[in-house]
């Protein structure tokens, strides 16, 4: 045989062997371990196509917003209480009146001054009202037995001893009692922004406001809110509107959602003053509005309403589920 005939052959043989080999390694690579030496068209075509990944579960998380806003204030924040890190409107630092928003802090504040003690059962009656029906005179009492006092409001601006503790013992910047004319000292009329108003509901639901024993009371009574827009009275009202109707239910469905909204149309400015609050184990998010009275507070409701939806993530998915309602004309 011709050596240049032998080098050909011998190559032919190499490159039949290696034909044969690797589809059998390939096979074994891919989880074959039938033994099988050959490398047939069945080994090469068992690798497993990867197993489809579920996408994560709904939340709330930083995002833009873009809301069809007539008033004289729109400011909203919200945090990641894994991270603490609060986003939201540029406007975020800015204030506006509480109203009975701020009465989850009230309660909280009483509550967690009685350490492991009970409340007589008018109290814990009264606290439980102030949340669920946003009872005024039930708050009033509340605010009374946690050491807040209308006449006895410190000089030079300074907050009232139930407010000081929230500044104190939540870590807020912006918050500062009201000056509204004849009304100062009063909580409904506390100035706060939206990023603190975040930061409070943050300090209420990790049990800095109220204590290890009454916290989960406290979040319990926040989910139970009840009423809708329609049923307001002179001291009390629906509260059960604006951010949780923004909510897809696979972000109810993990687990109870507190929220405590203020609202009064104050004839001083002609506005109707709206905030809403709601705080999940996983965030804390707050809306607040100034706007004419000619609104109506279901105005208010959905602007809160479209604002959390729109910080539904993933996106799209969970937030196209939520109907979505003109919030009004310009």
């Amino acid at each position: 045989m011709r050596p240049r005939v032998a080098m050909v052959l011998a190559v032919v043989a190499v490159l039949l062997g290696g034909g044969m080999l690797v589809p059998a390694a390939y096979a074994r690579l891919a989880g074959d371990d039938s033994g099988g030496s050959g490398g047939g068209a069945g080994g090469a075509g068992s690798v497993a196509a990867p197993e489809p990944t579920a996408p994560p579960p709904p939340t709330l998380a930083a995002a833009p917003v873009s809301v069809s806003f007539s008033g004289e204030f729109f400011g909203w924040a919200l945090m990641d209480r894994a991270t603490g890190a609060i986003s939201g409107s540029k406007n975020m630092a800015s204030t506006s009146s509480t109203e009975s928003m701020i009465k989850a802090w009230i309660v909280s504040d009483y509550l967690r001054q009685l350490g492991d003690k009970e409340p007589p059962a008018s109290l814990k009656k009264d606290a439980s009202l102030a949340i669920r029906d946003s009872n005024d005179d039930a708050a009033n009492r509340v605010f009374t037995a946690a050491g807040g006092s209308y006449r006895d409001v410190p000089p030079n601006g300074q907050p009232g001893r139930v407010l000081k503790r929230a500044i104190t013992i939540c870590g807020l910047t912006d918050t500062k009692r009201g000056i509204v004319p004849t009304y100062e000292g009063y909580w409904s009329f506390t100035r706060m922004s939206p990023r603190d108003a975040v930061r409070l509901g943050d300090c209420i639901a990790d049990g800095k406001a109220a204590g290890p024993k009454w916290t989960r009371w406290v979040l319990d009574e926040m989910s139970k809110v009840r009423g809708s827009v329609k049923e307001q009275q002179l001291k009390s009202g629906g509260g059960k509107w604006g951010i949780v109707d923004g909510l897809p239910a696979e972000i109810k469905a993990q687990g109870p959602v507190s929220i405590k909204n203020g609202w009064t149309p104050l004839n001083y400015d002609g506005n109707w003053h709206v905030n809403c609050l709601a705080v999940t184990e996983k965030w804390s998010l707050a809306v607040m509005l100034r706007y004419p009275q000619s609104k109506g507070l279901s105005y208010g409701a959905k602007v809160c309403a479209s604002v959390a939806t729109q910080l539904v993530t993933p996106q799209p998915g969970a937030a196209l589920k939520v109907p979505q309602q003109p919030i009004g004309k310009l």
